[in-house]
């Protein structure tokens, strides 16, 4: 009896160790994964070093040239992303002058007159012909055929100036979309909605390619502009904008006027004349003003236009033969606005995201 009790104490106490030692050896493979699930992340790739990225940054955009491809420029312009959110305002303004100039650098072509004639006459005959033969791209410089290839990419585009003219250039919306999201207000207002307003030429074919209903709207928009951002470190360009549509409005251009005499309102193109009716008729603060004014200038006879508005002996002497320009001079003046020469420009406005010196 002694004997069996022994026996089965000695057989459970067997079992435990074999138990005991069973779980042990599970335990050490348990430890053994946490480790290797670990493991992985000493191997991980290093994160960026921001300040790196954005010391390089000005390096790497004034190094951008013809020989880079759309890959490069889209990593610029990533890095951008990364880097205007952390800089001060005036280090801000100085990457998008630099922005600028590196797509000059990129778009910047050397052709031959032959490789000239080549590309415009490619150019025009594809839009006209999507189906152009082959044969026509392969006389295309090398550049050009890439840039071709890659158009739509990177932000760049061609634009056709008329009178055959055709060039690459940077989207308005360039600006708009890398800096304006980062930048304060005024400024991201100013660049978004300048860069919508100029994603399509001012001009086509020597002639004012807006509506009087557009040209109006953005009047408007660049009034209002000035009275919301007083402060705006583009006030200048915003009053410029403002003066700039208001004389397309109610002047026209040189070569297009909104009148040939303005000598009564059937003499005033139609559709101009009825937007400059509504102007007068609403609230529009001073555009509602000018309205008003060119209203009573219409009305006016040439005695007393001359009586009124005082030009000087000069102007007038050399005006009193042409009444169209004279009547242009004093509805200039009545009005307060500044002449602006569409044909030489000093200051663009009417093709990039913010203004620049010609």
């Amino acid at each position: 009896m002694k004997l069996s009790y022994k026996l089965s104490h000695l057989f459970l106490c067997s079992i435990l160790i074999a138990l005991s030692s069973l779980l042990t050896a599970c335990e050490k493979p348990a430890a053994d994964i946490v480790h290797a699930a670990k493991e992985p992340q000493r191997n991980e790739a290093p994160v960026p070093d921001l300040s790196q990225i954005c010391q390089n940054l000005k390096k790497e955009m004034t190094t951008m040239d013809a020989q880079r491809t759309t890959l490069a420029i889209e990593q610029v312009n990533q890095d951008i992303r990364l880097c205007v959110p952390l800089m001060k305002p005036a280090e801000q303004k100085e990457l998008m002058r630099l922005s600028k100039q590196m797509y000059q650098q990129f778009l910047h072509l050397d052709r031959t007159a032959e490789q000239q004639q080549a590309f415009e006459t490619y150019v025009l005959d594809q839009s006209a012909y999507p189906t152009i033969q082959q044969s026509q791209f392969e006389q295309l410089n090398i550049r050009d055929q890439y840039l071709l290839r890659h158009k739509g990419q990177a932000y760049i585009e061609l634009i056709d100036q008329g009178d055959n003219k055709v060039v690459y250039r940077r989207n308005p919306q360039y600006l708009a979309k890398v800096f304006a999201p980062y930048l304060i207000e005024p400024e991201q207002k100013f660049i978004e909605n300048l860069a919508e307003q100029n994603s399509q030429p001012l001009f086509k074919n020597q002639k004012l390619d807006l509506s009087a209903d557009e040209i109006a709207k953005r009047a408007k928009f660049w009034q209002q502009y000035v009275l919301d951002y007083p402060e705006s470190s583009y006030i200048a360009d915003a009053r410029y904008l403002e003066n700039a549509y208001s004389s397309l409005l109610f002047l026209g251009l040189e070569n297009e006027p909104v009148s040939s005499n303005f000598e009564n309102a059937n003499d005033v193109n139609e559709a101009y004349w009825t937007v400059i009716e509504n102007l007068a008729q609403s609230k529009d603060g001073e555009l509602s003003i000018k309205a008003q004014k060119f209203e009573q200038f219409i009305k006016m006879s040439a005695e007393q236009r001359k009586q009124k508005i005082q030009l000087s002996v000069k102007e007038q002497t050399k005006l009193e033969n042409n009444p169209q320009l004279l009547a242009l001079s004093q509805l200039n003046q009545f009005l307060n606005l500044k002449p602006i020469n569409f044909k030489n420009l000093k200051r663009d406005c009417f093709s990039d995201a913010i203004c620049s010196a010609t």
